[in-house]
């Protein structure tokens, strides 16, 4: 039972050989005080988030794309498999994804957390390489693809040929540092006191990255927000413009941006020639937000394209290493 695991900050997929994605959940896990096993995992966790009662807890078991609860993590892990493939899992192998600026420390968590979860044998593979794959590009052959996979808790930008990263950087900043964003410009801007989901629905309906062109109805949208007020602590209700969540968003974006540019600084003259011809591939849930193709191809002068499902890139090319497991493992002993 051969089993490949995009183990991201927002969301856990799982795919299973010969079935491929059969679980895509949110990486939350509901923990009851003094309790040895978890309330709740994946959706129905996530449904208690900021919800929850003094002697429940709702933890994100990784942060910053890295396992931040381990206990957590690993009871996570065990109940997706289980709900992924019931019954008896014997010789159970997994490929984990992880991001590329993973430390030896993180990485052995990782590995632990899976093996403690049931896997007889743990591969991980980063996270750049897997959306690549995923997103259908000649990661083996000898030119230059550029792919920049903007998930949850990490941006990884990394420039790809002859199957390896050539140059990457990876950045701690992703979509919960989006909804953070909007948090804090909301309390700063409206005294409105608002939870990481509220963030996430504004930026989902309203947010982008640059104003779109010819779409004046989105433009002209508001967001009605709830939230208490952070003087008197009473509810109050805001209403917030497209103009005021693009601002908000603008510094982790324009963060993003930066990574790109140092990536293509540190490339080789040759693969810049590649990248050049056949642009950036955005990948991961961050490619979603409207006009950050148009934003960053005018920040850097190169086309900029977004996979045809970002959201799944990842777990697609963890697939794809699956699916060829015997030759994965004989690549990773050869390293």
């Amino acid at each position: 039972m051969d089993i490949g695991i995009d183990l991201g900050t927002a969301n856990t997929l799982l795919y299973v050989r010969g079935q491929g994605i059969v679980l895509n959940e949110p990486s939350v896990v509901a923990v009851k005080e003094g309790a040895r096993t978890a309330l709740a995992v994946g959706t129905e966790a996530k449904e208690t988030i900021g919800r929850t009662p003094g002697s429940i807890t709702a933890i994100r078991p990784l942060r910053g794309g890295v396992i931040s609860d381990y206990e957590a993590a690993e009871e996570m892990i065990r109940h997706f498999v289980r709900k992924a493939v019931p019954g008896r899992r014997p010789r159970t192998r997994m490929v984990v994804c992880v991001p590329s600026g993973v430390t030896p420390v993180e990485r052995r968590a990782i590995v632990h957390a899976a093996q403690r979860a049931g896997a007889r044998a743990v591969h991980l593979v980063e996270e750049p390489m897997a959306a690549a794959i995923g997103a259908g590009l000649p990661v083996a052959e000898p030119r230059g693809s550029m792919v920049v996979d903007i998930g949850g808790g990490t941006s990884e930008v990394a420039v790809i040929s002859l199957g390896g990263i050539v140059t990457s950087q990876s950045l701690r900043v992703g979509g919960d540092r989006l909804d953070e964003a909007i948090t804090n410009f909301v309390r700063k801007e409206h005294g409105l006191l608002i939870g990481e989901r509220t963030a996430e629905d504004i930026k989902v309906a309203i947010g982008s990255a640059w104003p779109v062109p010819g779409d004046e109805a989105l433009e002209s949208r508001t967001f009605t927000v709830r939230g208490r007020e952070k003087v008197r602590g009473l509810p109050k209700t805001v209403e917030l413009t497209v103009r005021e969540v693009r601002a908000a968003l603008d510094e982790p974006v324009e963060a993003i941006i930066a990574a790109v540019r140092t990536t293509l600084e540190e490339c080789p003259p040759e693969l810049s020639g590649d990248i050049m011809e056949h642009g950036i591939t955005l990948t991961g849930g961050g490619a979603l937000l409207p006009a950050l193709d148009l934003r960053m191809a005018s920040a850097t002068g190169i086309p900029v394209f977004v996979a045809d499902d970002p959201l799944d890139s990842v777990a697609m090319g963890c697939g794809k290493c699956v699916e060829d497991f015997d030759g994965l493992e004989r690549v990773m002993s050869a390293a």
